[in-house]
């Protein structure tokens, strides 16, 4: 639950989840109306539509939500270029071109006339299936598909009614192309236009969407909108936001989560050049830090260096790596809470047996954009800056820190550099701490927005990370390799736990994101069960969240089940398979043809790696090729077969894959880990958290299966293959399996 914030702040829709014992609850949106806006240089079709005033005669008598309407979310200029504001943070995963590619399908926009924006914390933007702001989950695509067709759909409907009043002629007759409205006799009128007129259209209930055989912008390779800006060094990031009179924060955290200040001398501090003030802040889950306020970001750190601090830990865990799986090893001898409980033959009378323990450390998302925060705070009202994943939540946090009503707060959602799940957070944790500086800041007597920023030791030693697991499976096999019984065993912090996610995401005490993956898609005769240890270490959802792990490990013990048969890897998936899992039957396929993998022969040396992983809905397959090279295993090149259904930006989800490989490799490399010493974080930056260089890139090909049917998650399923796939080659050339990551070969 979040702190001290009652349910009837949250989403209706996250209310009636939290309180699903309830039908009373609402779960739509109340009606909103339509806004006429002028705009600079002419009329734009659109402003968010909970600030007008209610809507004009000839309303349609069924409410739409603010989800539902293009006043929120399409603007369109007198020279007609549209603007396209999403509903989602982009931080590189691209939805900033996909989302308008949607929308201007349905509208028959000129695509060269195209541009986008965030949304804000404003209702119209909150995700339409999940009833809350969220990026996250893979749902960016995947949940906005139909709304945005529709949005587009009820945009161009309204601009073909006002061209038929205008001509006086009956809107049938008309058809749009390109940003234009054409009559039957030839004569157009541009978008730019019909904006203003198009505003005092009702908005239709229902419209009639395109056919995909219709399609001229889904489905085709598209550039970027944001790649000239972002290769050119022109796009910004939350972090370099900068306001007139603005200071800049950084604060002083203690080494072991949860501390606080025992004693400190900050007079070295204050007399550095530039810093404004010293403050004790409150920190999250509990703890106290030291905000250092100076004019910039330099001045800031320097006195940050120059003060003297003790801190108490006396109250707090210290948890120390190699304890801990000690600890876990312990805990799993005990019995658990079960997941699969399948009556099956005992082990012990198995012709064959395979017995593994995984272990799998804290991984830091470490972005690019180290965490950042700026806060304007007046009396009665704030704004803040920042790449949020969930700007619903964390302008209720500011809004509670603050001491102001959740409407004071206007979130500005900027585009971010990375984030990886950091940045969507229940605890809000660096918006917490933003404005609890802010406020002390103004407190102090200094009226002015102050941006907090993150260095990167602060960001991979800030927390909340992937949780650190354990695994252990006992195999059965008769004489032929065919499973008989599988009792498998996972350790690990509960992401979900304490959070507005736990009453729909554990069940029978077990967090379903600490076991999605598990025995899927294979007919296993599996026991599970699970232990939720607490540990005094911030946890989160990191890229693929669960799957990180869970791939891993059945992806590698499958090869080796096929080993144990004697079966070709492939071969033996392809059966697994049989007629019920079409899809991993597709992905697989695709990626074997285009590898050449049992066909091309590999110099000497190498060998072939091979896994497949369903997260988000959406199967990815690698076929890699890799080799040993002194004594430290090479990732040479590596072949995807994706099934996301329908791919609405084909270029998007190539580097979507290419870059979540990259991170997936990431897992396998010596000094990917996150550990702990007398509770301190021992890694600090990327010179010893380990990160892949441009030198060990593979040369990585993608390829999708050709669908109509809406479209999955892409942001996250095409990492959880590659490290077992990588493994598995490494496996064949050494005839040792990969039991933990990073690799300890």
């Amino acid at each position: 639950m979040l702190p001290n914030i009652d349910y009837s702040e949250l989403p209706r829709a996250l209310q009636h989840i939290l309180n699903r014992d309830n039908p009373e609850v609402p779960t739509t949106p109340s009606r909103r109306s339509f806004l006429k806006l002028a705009g600079i240089g002419g009329f734009a079709l659109g402003a968010f539509p909970m600030l007008s005033v209610a809507q004009a005669a000839g309303d349609a008598a069924k409410p739409l939500s603010p989800t539902q309407q293009p006043s929120a979310f399409v603007e369109i200029a007198a020279d007609g270029a549209v603007t396209v504001t999403i509903n989602r943070l982009d931080f590189g995963q691209g939805v900033q071109t996909a989302l308008p590619m949607i929308l201007a399908e349905e509208l028959d926009a000129d695509w060269s006339k195209v541009h986008s924006k965030h949304g804000n914390s404003d209702g119209a933007y909150v995700d339409p299936v999940m009833g809350l702001h969220l990026t996250g989950g893979s749902n960016s695509i995947k949940n906005s598909f139909t709304q945005y067709r529709e949005l587009g759909a009820r945009a161009r409907a309204m601009l073909i009614a006002a061209a038929a009043k205008q001509w006086n002629i009956d809107p049938a007759q008309l058809r749009t192309a390109s940003g234009e409205v054409i009559a039957p006799d030839g004569r157009k009128l541009g978008y730019g236009e019909l904006a203003q007129a198009a505003m005092t259209q009702p908005v239709p209930e229902t419209v009639k969407l395109k056919d995909p055989k219709e399609f001229r912008l889904i489905g085709k390779p598209t550039n970027r909108l944001d790649s000239v800006a972002k290769s050119s060094g022109k796009q910004s990031y939350g972090i370099d936001t900068h306001l007139p009179g603005q200071l800049t924060a950084v604060v002083l955290r203690p080494p072991v989560f949860g501390a606080k200040i025992a004693t400190l001398d900050d007079s070295a501090a204050r007399g550095v050049h530039g810093v404004k003030a010293v403050l004790r802040v409150p920190l999250d889950r509990g703890a106290e830090g030291v905000a250092i306020i100076g004019e910039g970001y330099w001045s800031a750190k320097q006195g940050r260096d120059a003060v003297k601090v003790t801190w108490d830990t006396s109250a707090v865990e210290k948890v120390d790596t190699k304890k801990q799986f000690a600890q876990y090893r312990e805990l799993a001898k005990q019995p658990g809470n079960k997941y699969f409980d399948a009556d099956v033959t005992p082990i012990s009378t198995a012709a064959k047996k395979i017995h593994a323990e995984f272990t799998f450390p804290y991984l830091a998302h470490a972005p690019m954009e180290p965490l950042n925060c700026t806060v304007k705070f007046n009396n009665d009202s704030a704004e803040i800056w920042l790449g949020s994943q969930m700007p619903g939540l964390d302008g209720m946090m500011a809004a509670r820190v603050l001491g102001l009503k959740p409407e004071q707060v206007k979130v500005n959602v900027q585009m971010a550099g990375g984030g990886f799940g950091r940045r969507a957070i229940a605890t809000s944790d660096y918006v917490f701490e933003a404005c609890s500086i802010a406020k002390a800041v103004k407190t102090a007597g200094m009226d002015v927005p102050v941006r907090t920023m993150w260095s990167r030791e602060d960001d991979i030693r800030g927390g909340y990370y992937r949780p650190a697991q354990l695994h252990q499976a006992s195999i059965g096999l008769d004489a032929h390799g065919k499973v008989l019984a599988w009792d498998h065993v996972i350790v690990g912090q509960s992401i979900t736990a304490g959070t507005p996610f736990e009453g729909f995401m554990i069940k029978n005490g077990i967090d379903n994101t600490a076991v999605e993956g598990m025995r899927e898609p294979y007919d296993l005769p599996m026991k599970l069960t699970v232990h939720h240890p607490k540990m005094n270490v911030p946890v989160l959802w990191w890229r693929s969240v669960g799957s990180t792990h869970t791939a891993f490990v059945m992806e590698t013990l499958i090869d080796e089940i096929a080993h144990a048969s004697k079966k070709d890897p492939v071969a033996y998936r392809l059966e697994a398979y049989g007629d019920k899992h079409l899809r991993h039957r597709a992905a697989l396929q695709l990626a074997v043809e285009h590898s050449g993998y049992g066909k091309k022969t590999l110099p000497k040396g190498h060998a072939w790696g091979v896994a497949v992983h369903e997260s988000f809905q959406t199967v990815v397959a690698y076929v890699v090729e890799a080799s040993i090279k002194n004594g430290k295993p090479v990732l040479h090149r590596a072949t995807a077969g994706v099934h996301c259904n329908l791919a609405v930006n084909p270029r998007t989800i190539e580097t979507q894959v290419q870059g979540a490989a990259l991170m997936g490799l990431s897992m396998c490399l010596p000094g990917a880990a996150i550990t702990f010493k007398d509770g301190v974080v021992e890694q600090s930056n990327f010179s010893d958290f380990v990160v892949p260089r441009i030198t060990e890139m593979p040369e990585i090909t993608v390829f999708i299966v050709p669908s109509a049917e809406p479209p999955t998650g892409m942001g996250e399923p095409g990492l959880p293959p590659l490290a077992p796939a990588f493994a598995n080659a490494v496996f064949k050339l050494t005839g040792k399996p990969i039991r933990q990551l990073p690799f300890n070969v």
